[in-house]
């Protein structure tokens, strides 16, 4: 079998596919046809550059690829209630004339023997266009807040996507497309199954809709954790989910899909590494190979959107550890039934209708109740913290009023009311009973009741807080999201931050930590790139004589506890939440 056929075997629920493909090795992915090249084409290595939709995008010298350079006062949409007077979508008119007979003969001369399919590429997908028009954080708020209106710029950049995917079939005449979208991080969805449901799903059902009406295949990227929404990804079409991360439990995914879709991914950036041996990737893929496929319906990959690992020592061992499997006579494997019967999931991880967690405007959260008080003080408290952990930042702000009106101490509201919420949210987080937009609606919460106690409390941070943290992303690195999660939750936990922002390098941690006198550093990351300015954090610490009362937290994607044993630090978390535990529980 060539390559495709053996993918198309794939895609087919009894399908027999001979062997397991080696990543990419079916796909001839298109990367330069006129839509792209009209696109992204004024990028340029150590610029800074507009797309054509007016979103600032940066391409750092050392960074692997381009980042959305998005805040308060670089984004496109000032107002979300007027958005259409911002937000001008990329006249593609103008790509139909292109030299589309040169694109298809290069993509023919890519692949001379017709092994491959022939796949045109789609970035940005339509959550990630709205978070390159909008802060992220916003992005995700504005589905309470404005639901109307992010409605209507979803569906404005629907169209936009399917007018894309008409020119792309029309000219490139692709047997599939890949397309991508975010929608979470490693570990949990950057929303409420619902509210992806509200919002995403009939869209994305009328974009993949469209692409299978015209005979193409439709693969979908996202590196993220989508448990809870795997079933309602092959319900509008999907039929490859390409990026699906380790985290997701492949193996127990493809038994519970049985078939409605192919899971392509699997090998984590874990491996991709600079000083990653043969030995380490080569036993890495092999359990990945063994556990996964023996399922069927399976594509070993590592999981980014594009072929290619970072390091390219890696997957020259990925490719042989493949090869070794397939020598092996594996292919019995392919047409057993599974073992292990298949396990009902949770709601969770079926991700059920039932509301958990937190929500503007919701009920459903770890509220219990709703009734009114008599104005005594742990009733007061209490309002106020629950009012938080449902986003309601008027209720929040007209309690907080009420409880220094009736004499409550600033710093007991604080405390015992707005901190003790903000610590039940970061737990429901872990617990993936709320998202990240019900956490950061709680944030806005915390800070809007903060500014009316300010005056109120007299001393400064350092005696009003259990102490200070300095906080970045490190050099070479532009993602925020996680930095600024991390941020929100360590406020919450009454700890004075300083956010230094992205591209942080080691130097300016520490002089910041010495400037204000911090008793930790919390280094973000999202790239292996760049980790290991983490170790020169550490390193830079450790040799300063007066930074010996400063401890040093890292988190990000590609962190590990054993990243953190290796390097020194003083502690490695997984997530916002449990990053601002550790940080409180360090600072006291």
């Amino acid at each position: 079998m060539k390559p495709k056929d053996i993918f198309l075997e794939l895609l087919k629920k009894d399908g027999r596919p001979e062997r397991a493909l080696k990543q990419y090795e079916a796909l001839n992915v298109v990367l330069y046809d006129p839509v792209n090249a009209y696109l992204h084409g004024n990028r340029v290595r150590g610029k800074m550059t507009k797309d054509r939709w007016g979103t600032l995008i940066d391409f750092p010298e050392d960074a692997p690829g381009t980042i959305p350079f998005v805040t308060d006062e670089t984004k496109v949409i000032k107002d979300i209630t007027h958005w259409r007077d911002y937000a001008v979508a990329p006249d593609l008119d103008e790509c139909i004339n292109g030299d589309w007979e040169k694109c298809r003969q290069k993509a023919a001369a890519m692949d001379p023997h017709g092994n491959r399919l022939l796949t045109a590429f789609m970035g940005t997908g339509i959550f990630e266009q709205c978070h390159f028009l909008i802060p992220f954080t916003d992005s995700l708020t504005y589905l309470y807040e404005y639901p109307d209106e992010m409605h209507q710029l979803i569906d404005y950049i629907l169209q936009y996507r399917l007018k894309q995917a008409e020119i792309l079939i029309d000219n490139l005449h692709p047997d599939a497309i890949l397309s991508h979208d975010d929608w979470g991080t490693k570990d949990a969805l950057f929303f409420k199954p619902e509210m992806w449901r509200k919002f995403f799903k009939e869209p994305y059902r009328q974009f993949y809709g469209y692409i299978r009406s015209r005979g193409v295949i439709t693969i979908h990227h996202a590196d993220s954790y989508l448990v809870p929404i795997l079933d309602d990804m092959a319900e509008i079409g999907i039929q490859v989910w390409q990026g699906a991360l380790p985290e997701n439990n492949i193996p127990e995914q493809l038994r519970r899909l049985n078939g409605k879709m192919v899971l392509m991914g699997g090998i984590g950036a874990a491996i991709d590494r600079e000083d990653s041996t043969e030995e380490e990737i080569h036993k890495y893929v092999s359990s990945v190979l063994e556990e996964c496929c023996p399922l069927g319906h399976f594509i070993p990959c590592i999981t980014y959107g594009v072929a290619g690992a970072v390091f390219h020592h890696v997957d020259p061992v990925i490719y042989r550890t493949i090869d070794e499997y397939n020598n092996k006579l594996h292919l019995p494997h392919y047409l057993q039934e599974a073992s292990v019967k298949r396990q009902k999931p949770n709601d969770a991880a079926s991700g059920g209708q039932g509301e958990t967690g937190a929500a503007a405007g919701n009920t459903g959260s770890s509220i219990k109740s709703r009734e009114d008080f008599s104005g005594k003080p742990e009733e007061l408290l209490s309002a106020i913290s629950m009012a938080l952990q449902d986003g309601k930042k008027s209720r929040v702000t007209d309690l907080t009023r009420k409880a220094l009106e009736n004499e409550l101490p600033a710093e007991t509201i604080l405390s015992r009311g707005l901190i003790s919420g903000m610590t039940l949210v970061g737990e429901d987080f872990t617990a993936g009973k709320v998202f990240v937009p019900e956490m950061l609606m709680a944030a806005q919460c915390m800070n809007a009741a903060t500014d009316i106690l300010k005056p109120l409390l007299t001393a400064g941070p350092s005696d009003n807080s259990l102490g200070t943290a300095v906080i970045g992303t490190v050099k070479g690195d532009l993602h925020d999201i996680g930095k600024n999660l991390v941020k929100i939750m360590l406020e919450g936990q009454g700890i004075h931050v300083v956010d230094l922002g992205t591209d942080v390098s080691a130097e300016e941690f520490v002089e910041s930590a010495r400037e204000n006198n911090a008793q930790l550093i919390c280094c973000s990351a999202m790239l292996t790139t760049t980790m290991d300015e983490m170790r020169k954090v550490v390193d830079l610490v450790r040799k300063s004589p007066d930074m010996d009362h400063v401890k040093v937290m890292i988190g990000g994607a590609p962190t590990t506890q054993e990243y953190c044993d290796e390097i020194g630090a003083d502690r490695y978390t997984v997530d916002a939440a449990s990053a601002a535990r550790a940080a409180a529980a360090m600072l006291q």
